[in-house]
């Protein structure tokens, strides 16, 4: 129990902000006016910091005061991150720390709306040895249908991903080698996945998302593993899903000509919204090319483009999560909320919850009109087909009383 101080203090949201904002105990102390060794007391429950103190701590990581009185939801589970590297502990760490925020968000706003229902196929796989190529495309095909989305390209998977009821954020994060993440949250009784907007490639983007919805529905038991080949093999698979998922075997393969071309493959970028260096490796799983062909084709493009770009990239935009903008809009638009007083709701700074909600800056200081929402309506029944492009994203309206 803590000796001293404000009462309630919780020393795990002092570990959570030292993580978000990636600053040590020993920076952290200089910008309050403590010793280190005082931080560190708060961070072990030792000791809880005075009235005036607590006031300069939360001025100084930008939350309120009584955010730090408030009972952290339960952990997210443990992400898999695309590198295993060593490097980027710190990196990780401030990433989990963001997505436990959005948990908080989220669970912040279903105290109004219900969200639409989870919708992904269920794997039970425990070893990453039980997972096969034609497992992989079988769980691939069953979300296409699942989500009544055919075997043609997807318009938009974001809102498709939303409209199967996964929590998706996308921010920028300053670590551009960490493409995205994905975690299950048993609070909210469904996943959410976090992508990192640093490289504004909407090619990319799509492929990366398609990446973390193979690690949410092959990977969801399996322990995270630290032995780099185990780490490797999940990564694989996972990339494998995002293939067979954006590029399905019945259709895309029929498009393909052989022998196979670069042009070509830009033409099918266009259409799939998938890069050349992605449809390269669907062609070489799907065994339309041998790896001799594949390896000559990624040399070519190598050579012709550079390693890590391609003709076109700027010619889609990323797409962009709507579920919590768009559920922040319909609670100021029916006077649920007043919009200054929703980041007091939720604790968090109005900036960080812009940024992870999606929402504009300085949104929160206010906004001349709100955006207007189709009008509300009962959730869809299991049948109904997924949302796509051009729709709102269906959840309940429902006001706590």
């Amino acid at each position: 129990m803590s000796r001293g101080g404000i009462q309630g203090f919780e020393s795990e949201r002092l570990s959570q902000i030292l993580a978000a904002r990636r600053l040590s105990q020993a920076q952290l102390a200089s910008l309050v006016g403590v010793s280190p060794a005082t931080v560190s007391k708060w961070r072990s429950g030792n000791q809880a910091p005075e009235r005036e103190t607590l006031e300069r701590l939360a001025g100084v990581v930008n939350v309120t005061p009584e955010w730090f009185t408030r009972a952290p939801s339960a952990k997210v589970s443990l992400p898999l991150f695309r590198s295993n590297a060593s490097a980027h502990v710190a990196a990780r760490a401030m990433l989990e720390a963001r997505m436990e925020w959005a948990q908080d968000v989220a669970l912040a706003l279903s105290e109004f709306v219900d969200y639409p229902t989870l919708n992904l196929p269920i794997r039970q796989f425990k070893e990453p040895d039980e997972i096969t190529p034609d497992e992989i495309e079988l769980a691939a095909s069953e979300c296409r249908d699942l989500w009544r989305i055919g075997r043609t390209a997807v318009p938009d998977l974001a809102l498709a991903i939303e409209g199967a009821g996964v929590v998706l954020i996308r921010e920028e994060t300053g670590i551009s080698q960490i493409e995205g993440l994905s975690a299950w949250s048993d609070a909210l009784g469904r996943p959410l996945v976090l992508l990192s907007a640093d490289k504004d490639n909407g090619y990319r983007s799509r492929f990366d998302l398609a990446h973390e919805l193979g690690h949410l529905i092959l990977h969801r038991f399996i322990p995270r593993p630290t032995e780099r080949d185990r780490h490797k093999q999940l990564e694989q698979q996972a990339h494998r899903f995002a293939g067979a998922f954006l590029l399905p075997a019945e259709t895309f393969a029929s498009e393909v000509r052989t022998p196979v071309t670069l042009d070509d493959l830009l033409l099918l970028k266009r259409r799939w919204g998938v890069s050349v260096a992605a449809i390269v490796m669907r062609l070489r799983a799907l065994k339309i090319l041998d790896e001799e062909a594949a390896q000559s084709l990624f040399k070519r493009r190598s050579a012709r483009w550079g390693a890590k770009s391609e003709p076109g990239d700027g010619d889609r935009s990323p797409e962009r999560p709507r579920l919590l903008r768009r559920t922040i809009d319909l609670l100021v638009e029916e006077n649920v909320m007043p919009l200054d007083s929703i980041p007091r709701h939720i604790g968090l700074a109005a900036h960080d919850i812009e940024m992870l909600a999606g929402l504009s800056e300085g949104y929160f200081q206010g906004k001349p009109k709100v955006v207007q929402l189709a009008r509300l309506r009962s959730a869809p029944s299991p049948d109904a087909p997924v949302a796509t492009e051009g729709n709102v994203v269906p959840f309940r309206f429902t006001p706590k009383r």
